[in-house]
């Protein structure tokens, strides 16, 4: 019997050791590739890159203090259900309506993730398809609501945009999909090429920029352009360059800001390439902790003023809890900011399509259950503001 029992022992343990093997196969591929020869040359020329990594141009720290790292720690555990949404996250799997070939729309599928398309051409941005912003799919942040549409079902790919190398704006498994089912070219900033070829994108697709260098794909003009944030895919930081891009058609313009912290280099992009369109800036994920890496809402409306923004779409909230905020407080906050600056937003559910010319009527659909008939959402008009200064910093 002892036997027996040793023997079991033995096997369950060797199934623990393959199951964690298994899980684990893929993590060195996952955090990317290493930079080398003509693309690290390339690097060591850019302006911001000294003492082997990448600076941004406002200094800011990152790293929590030990201190405030515990207490971070307590306050993800402690308020774990005010984290995630009381009740599903509505999310519309087929879109109304159609791109305008002389227009520009805009479908968000949550987090970072939108598809926009500006004058007949289509741009994908930092597109996350896999279940957990993490090299691993057995742990790190899972989604708290599906992706809108498969991968599979996109249709054809102008262009696709990376802001930087973080797991929750660049996926592996979502760029593979994309190397098979599209033949867009990639725009990334320096550096985050080596990770690319690693996943077998062929050089011929990758783009790689330094900030204020611009391309031009299917007679649409990326500019790379200043972020205050950091990169890195393991504990070596800031070896790849992060950053927010402008997408220029003939008439229409759309800034995307990554990831980024609030900084005075956005009157600059605002002077050199405003005004905008449409400007996707993040509200979430942020931490008195990390002040200087990620905005909070009321600074996203500053960003968005100081760029000369006309209709600001949030990102960066709603789909993967990474901070220790209410799921619904970044939304909130910046409803109500909106309101008090007269700025024009509009907050899609997932997947929802919005039209730049014809931007639907503000509904809080966050704040309802979806199928809850007692309580239906309010219907409030987004404010239509004035043209804003370019290069005004609403802080002074």
């Amino acid at each position: 019997m002892a036997g027996s029992r040793s023997i079991g022992r033995l096997l369950a343990g060797g199934l623990a050791l393959a199951a964690a093997g298994w899980a684990l196969k893929d993590i060195p591929a996952e955090l990317g590739g290493k930079a080398e020869g003509e693309r690290l040359e390339r690097m060591r020329r850019s302006p911001r890159f000294h003492d082997g990594v990448f600076h941004n141009s406002m200094p800011g720290g990152f790293v929590p203090s030990p201190q405030s790292a515990r207490e971070v720690a307590w306050n993800m555990l402690r308020n774990r259900e005010e984290r995630r949404p009381a009740a599903a996250i509505p999310v519309v799997t087929s879109p109304s309506g159609g791109p305008s070939p002389a227009g520009l729309s805009v479908i968000w599928y949550g987090h970072a993730t939108a598809l926009l398309e500006i004058e007949g051409r289509r741009v994908l941005v930092d597109p996350v398809w896999s279940r957990r912003a993490s090299p691993s799919q057995m742990v790190g942040p899972r989604r708290l609501h599906p992706v809108p549409g498969p991968l599979a079902g996109l249709p054809p790919l102008d262009a696709i945009v990376i802001s930087h190398d973080h797991y929750d704006h660049l996926d592996r498994a979502t760029v593979r999909g994309l190397t098979a089912l599209q033949t867009a070219p990639f725009l990334v900033p320096l550096g985050i090429g080596a990770h690319l070829e690693r996943w077998g994108v062929p050089a011929s697709r990758i783009v790689e920029l330094d900030w204020d260098e611009e391309a031009t794909v299917a007679g649409l003009r990326f500019v790379a352009t200043a972020a205050r944030h950091f990169s890195g895919r393991t504990l070596n930081r800031n070896v790849t360059l992060w950053g927010s891009w402008v997408i220029a058609a003939g008439e229409k313009k759309v800034f995307y800001a990554g990831d980024s912290g609030y900084f005075d280099g956005y009157a600059g992009i605002g002077a050199a390439h405003g005004p905008f369109d449409l400007t996707l800036m993040p509200i979430g994920a942020y931490n008195a902790a990390w002040p200087d890496i990620h905005m909070d809402p009321e600074e996203a409306v500053n960003a968005h003023l100081d760029l000369g923004g006309r209709l600001l779409l949030p990102v960066h909230w709603a789909t993967f809890a990474l901070a220790t905020h209410p799921w619904a407080e970044p939304v909130d906050r910046l409803w109500r900011e909106s309101k008090a600056r007269d700025v024009r937003i509009t907050v899609p559910r997932p997947g929802e399509r919005v039209d730049t010319v014809d931007v639907p009527m503000l509904e809080n659909w966050w704040e309802t259950p979806p199928g809850d008939e007692t309580s239906r959402p309010r219907r409030v008009p987004a404010p239509v503001p004035a043209s804003p200064p370019l290069g005004s910093d609403p802080r002074l």
